[in-house]
């Protein structure tokens, strides 16, 4: 039986951040680059592709949510 089978990079199997050529880069990655990666747990830097929508969303929403998380302190600490 003959496979076709075969993976010529040891690195292609794994996290996208233990890779040489990932980390050679000397370049700063993308807001959708960095979301890939932290919603893949590393192992995707292309899943938001390069549209920088889904980028700033999930950006203005972490901002949004810190926002309202000290709002909602800062209104229940002073009724108390």
């Amino acid at each position: 039986m003959k496979t076709d089978f075969d993976f010529p990079n040891k690195y292609l199997i794994g996290p996208v951040v233990f890779r040489p050529d990932f980390n050679a880069q000397s370049e700063v990655i993308s807001v959708n680059q960095a979301w890939s990666l932290f919603f893949t747990a590393g192992q995707e830097d292309k899943v938001f592709g390069f549209n920088t929508e889904a980028g700033r969303f999930f950006t203005n929403l972490l901002l949004a949510i810190g926002v309202a998380g000290v709002l909602w302190a800062l209104l229940f600490n002073s009724m108390a």
